[in-house]
Parts: C-alpha cells; sequence; structure tokens
C-alpha cells in the first residue's frame, strides 16, 4: 500500500513538472513570435517597432483605465468617492455614517466657478417626524388629469434600449415599489416598463395585449430549469418554447400566471386602460426629435398612438436639449433588437440617428401649440426640457408664456431643466460638458424671468444635473426646483460601476448588462434583486431630504429659498 502511494505521488509530481514546462514553452514560444511580428512585420506602430512585445504593455493598462478608474483614481465625473459610496451604501440597506471630513472639501469650486453651498441651521430645529411626511408636487392642475405624484425625486430620462429590458424592468418595478416616477426617455414606452403589471383573469380587461401562454409541459420545463439554474434562464428557455421567433424578445413575462405578454399597438383605443392601472408604477413618456413610438409609417407624428401610449403615462415631456449631448439620440445598430423596434416603430439592426431638432419646433410659437396639441389629445400635462445658455436664451420662452397665459392659448405645464454638466447618456466629448450653464445659474434664470413676468406660479421646474445625494437635492430645491430628475445616482443603485462602456461602440459592452443589448452580460443582471436596491436609494433619498429639512427648521421643500443658503 505504502508503495502504491509513492508511486502515486510521484507520477503527480512529475506530471504536474512536465505541465508547467510545456506551458512555458508554450508562452516563449508565443512571446517570440510576438517579437517577430512587431519588429519585423508590422508596420503601422512605430512604438511596438522599436519596444516589441513590452510595448503592448501600454495598451493593455489603458484597456483598464476607465473601467478600473474609480478604484485607483480620482472621482472626476462623479464629484467624489464618498458620494458614490453613499449611494451604494443607500441601495444595500446600509449604516449611512461617516467618520471624518470628505474627499473633497466644500470650499473647492465645481464646473463653472459654482461654489457648493452650506446650508442654515436654525436655532430651534424639528425632529424628522415633523417635516412633511408626503413630499409631493403637483403638474397640471388645469387639466382633467393632473399628475399628483407621490415623491418629489424621480428616475430621468433612460430609454429601453439604451437600457437593457432587464435593467428597464428592473427600474419600473424599483419605482412602482419606491413609488416614484420614471421617466421612459425618448425611447418611449415599452411593455418592460410595465414590469409589476400582472394581466387580468377578466379576458375583456387584457384586450390591449398580445397574450401568449405555453403548455403544461413548457410551464413544467420552467420551473425545473429555475430550479436547477435560474430564472432568467428558464424564461428564456419557456419564451422560445412558446414564440419560436424573433419576437420574443418584444414580450415581457407575468411571473404569476406564467403568461408573456406584449402592449398590441394594432388594438382600437377603446380597448386601452379606460381608468389608470394600479399596478404600475407613474411614468413620464418622453418625446423625442425622432418621434419614437408616436409616429405613424411616414414618420410623423400619430395623435392616435400617443393616445393609446398615454393611457398609460401621467405626463408628457418634449425633449429639446439636455446637459449630455445637444444633438438628436443615437442608439447603435446592435442595440436596435427586434424588442426596440417593435415599440418605437422602426426596423430591426439598423442604427438610429435622430434629427437635431425636434421636427414641430422650428420656433416657440410653433413648439407652444405643439404643446396644445399633446394637451388636448391626452388631457394631461406636458412640458419640455431645455438646456439654458443665457438670459436672453431663456427671455424667449418666458415672454412667450406670459403672451399665452393671457390670452388663455397653450403653454407648457413644466420645464425641465438640464444643466451642461448632466446627463449620464452617451454623446460627443466635446458636448459633454462644454454645452450649456450650471443647474444653479440655469435655475437663478429661469426662476427671475418667470417671476419677472408674474408667471412663476404657473409653470412647475424640474431641475436635473449630477445629483447623487439628499444635500445635492436640496440644493436646488433652495434654487427653486419643484422636483429633481436623477439619473447616475439610479444608474448606480441599479449595479453601474461606471465603467464607461454605455455605447456599445468598439466591441465594449456594459460589464453587469445594465446597459447592453450582449444577451450573454444581460442573463446575469438580477432584475428582482436591483429593483429592491433602487428602491432602497430612493428611499434613503427622501429620508435624507427630511433631516436636512428638519434641522433647517422647514416643514417642506416649498418653504426653501437660496437665503437657507450659505455660499
Amino acid at each position: 500500500m505504502e508503495a502504491l502511494l509513492n508511486f502515486s505521488q510521484n507520477i503527480l509530481i512529475h506530471q504536474w513538472s512536465l505541465f508547467f514546462k510545456v506551458v512555458a514553452i508554450l508562452i516563449l514560444f508565443l512571446i517570440f513570435n510576438i517579437y517577430i511580428y512587431d519588429r519585423f512585420v508590422q508596420r503601422s506602430n512605430q512604438l511596438l517597432i522599436n519596444y516589441p512585445v513590452i510595448g503592448r504593455m501600454r495598451y493593455f493598462f489603458r484597456l483598464l483605465r476607465d473601467p478600473m478608474r474609480q478604484y485607483f483614481g480620482d472621482e472626476t465625473y462623479y464629484d467624489s468617492y464618498e458620494k458614490v459610496d453613499w449611494v451604494n451604501k443607500a441601495s444595500h440597506k446600509k449604516s449611512l455614517m461617516y467618520s471624518f471630513s470628505l474627499t473633497r472639501p466644500y470650499g473647492l469650486s465645481k464646473p463653472y466657478g459654482q461654489n457648493h453651498n452650506f446650508f442654515r441651521h436654525a436655532n430651534f430645529v424639528l425632529n424628522d417626524d415633523e417635516v412633511n411626511g408626503e413630499l409631493s408636487v403637483t403638474f397640471g392642475e388645469r387639466h382633467p388629469y393632473p399628475f399628483v405624484t407621490k415623491s418629489v425625486i424621480g428616475r430621468s430620462a433612460m430609454s429601453d434600449g439604451a437600457i437593457s429590458p432587464e435593467g428597464t424592468r428592473a427600474f419600473a418595478q424599483g419605482a412602482y415599489y419606491g413609488n416614484f416616477p420614471i421617466n421612459t426617455g425618448e425611447g418611449s414606452l415599452t411593455s418592460n416598463f410595465l414590469k409589476s403589471h400582472q394581466c387580468s383573469d377578466n379576458p375583456e380587461e387584457n384586450r390591449f395585449l398580445t397574450i401568449k401562454e405555453g403548455t403544461w409541459f413548457a410551464k413544467g420545463i420552467f420551473k425545473i430549469i429555475k430550479l436547477l439554474l435560474n430564472e432568467y434562464i428558464a424564461i428564456d428557455i419557456y419564451k422560445s418554447m412558446v414564440i419560436r421567433t424573433k419576437e420574443k424578445e418584444t414580450y415581457s413575462f407575468d411571473d404569476k400566471k406564467m403568461l408573456l405578454y406584449r402592449i398590441d399597438w394594432s388594438q382600437p383605443l377603446k380597448f386601452f386602460p379606460q381608468t389608470p392601472l394600479d399596478n404600475i408604477p407613474d411614468i413620464v413618456l418622453q418625446i423625442g426629435s425622432g418621434l419614437y413610438g408616436v409616429k405613424d409609417d411616414n414618420g410623423e407624428f400619430d395623435g392616435l398612438r400617443y393616445q393609446k401610449v398615454m393611457k398609460f403615462c401621467k405626463m408628457t415631456e418634449i425633449k429639446i436639449a439636455q446637459g449630455a449631448k445637444q444633438t438628436g439620440g443615437k442608439l447603435l445598430a446592435e442595440k436596435v433588437t427586434a424588442s426596440v423596434a417593435y415599440n418605437r416603430g422602426v426596423e430591426a439592426g439598423k442604427p438610429l440617428y435622430s434629427p437635431n431638432r425636434f421636427p414641430y419646433a422650428s420656433s416657440v410659437e410653433e413648439l407652444f401649440d405643439f404643446i396644445g396639441t399633446l394637451q388636448k389629445l391626452s388631457e394631461k400635462p406636458v412640458g419640455v426640457k431645455i438646456v439654458i445658455s443665457t438670459k436672453e436664451n431663456f427671455q424667449e420662452y418666458a415672454q412667450e408664456i406670459k403672451k399665452r397665459v393671457e390670452n388663455g392659448r397653450p403653454y407648457p405645464d413644466f420645464l425641465t431643466l438640464d444643466g451642461g454638466d448632466g446627463g449620464s447618456a452617451t454623446a460627443p466629448r466635446e458636448m459633454m460638458s462644454r454645452v450649456g450653464m450650471s443647474i444653479q445659474n440655469s435655475l437663478d434664470i429661469v426662476v427671475a424671468e418667470l417671476e419677472k413676468e408674474e408667471i412663476r406660479d404657473k409653470i412647475r421646474l424640474i431641475a436635473s444635473e449630477k445629483v447623487l445625494t439628499p444635500d445635492d437635492a436640496v440644493e436646488l430645491f433652495a434654487y427653486g426646483a419643484d422636483f429633481i430628475n436623477i439619473a447616475r445616482g439610479f444608474m448606480i443603485s441599479a449595479g453601474c460601476i461606471r465603467a464607461r462602456h454605455c455605447s456599445g461602440a468598439g466591441g465594449h459592452e456594459c460589464p453587469v448588462g445594465l446597459a447592453t443589448m450582449d444577451k450573454g452580460k444581460r442573463s446575469k443582471f438580477l432584475v428582482a434583486r436591483k429593483s429592491e436596491t433602487i428602491a432602497n436609494y430612493h428611499e434613503a433619498l427622501i429620508t435624507g431630504i427630511r433631516s436636512l429639512l428638519a434641522i433647517m427648521r422647514k416643514r417642506d421643500i416649498k418653504e426653501l429659498s437660496k437665503d437657507d443658503l450659505i455660499s
């Protein structure tokens, strides 16, 4: 027995020794071939001619720069490490208490010369429970269906398509759990925004949906695979068994009734919900220059399709411009899947390049007339998203609103102001942080001009620009914002690691499956878990806002003003 044991050990030692020798020889052979190629064959890179093999390390480390930056370098793009850390901790319900001061002192300047502000502390503060428990804003009181929000924070515009279907479902379900609005982005409404919807037992109430149901065998296979592997793989196989075409991507999954469903836009308007669905989040429809989701076969605005979409949405936002890009939205061909094509009314597999200019906005007058058309069709609030550059830049808007208020003509119910340094979307580098002005300066101009024209009470203001934490939001409320939209904070709460591979260009895909259409990466995205972390982040924001209001002796955000800030 002892001899057998010694023999087996000697064999193993010998085999491993041989294995490592073979690996070493192969590596040396590979390096030698690379050396020959770099020095004598290739003539496109002079660095590699002079420094064959070792020169390639430069490109390897450069490849790691963006995805690894936040771990070893300065958080240049995201303000400070502590703020990003706060978002991650809040998302996972961890302690939000810190020791010592922050990495970046408040004395350092923000872009555009805007300094951080301190908040005035009251002599006699309030307890948190003395602050208004329901922070809310009402949009469009003059319409038959005004929008009364359940929060003062919403998820900013991010399109289904730019965001993976799984990411959109997580955001939608998180918004439903957390009672905050979610903006569709210019990609329009898709079935993924209805993730929390459960199909009715009454077939008449499902007439606006196309529903597919698998056989008992398909359902059995689903349950077995879900038990042995995971739900995503089980759903994908179930879809393949029920729908044997590429159209399977256009369907969402009702996990309670095990049904596949999608919105059937061909159905008559009368079949769409006549009363708001109570099992989906508050959705804000955004219409961009591409008119995705609300256009006919000729590319013109389709009023009937718009009415169908608005059966699920609380209000409409027309995107004229945003902080990240002043050009029209762009979506590479890899992201234009069958699902994206179905809901946007475009051809799958072809890139989407929206025009720079909104088709019904060659002037402020034309834009406001189009807003009136949307208000009449939906009977709901309609506003516009803009970026301010100068006071004169906005005066045209303010003066036209004043004129229309006096004459009883249509005007926007709200303005969404995006700061020049805002936006997490894919955009030309030269536009990301060099067009427009800071959100604080924008709010200053807009509030002053609206008050000058005596129409401030007619317009609600939504603000966004690099808002991550409660203090960021409270500062903008003090500058006059009525509501705050957040993009990057919600992205981080959904698992974004800021690798900056969102576009899908150059073969790079979002490593967490949040901003990619790559099926392999998407399959690892944890929809149910991330919907919880998204809702947790929103909850922590509201808790933090109420805590700041309490020490400033404010019972509601409406009581805040610039007098509460110390520059």
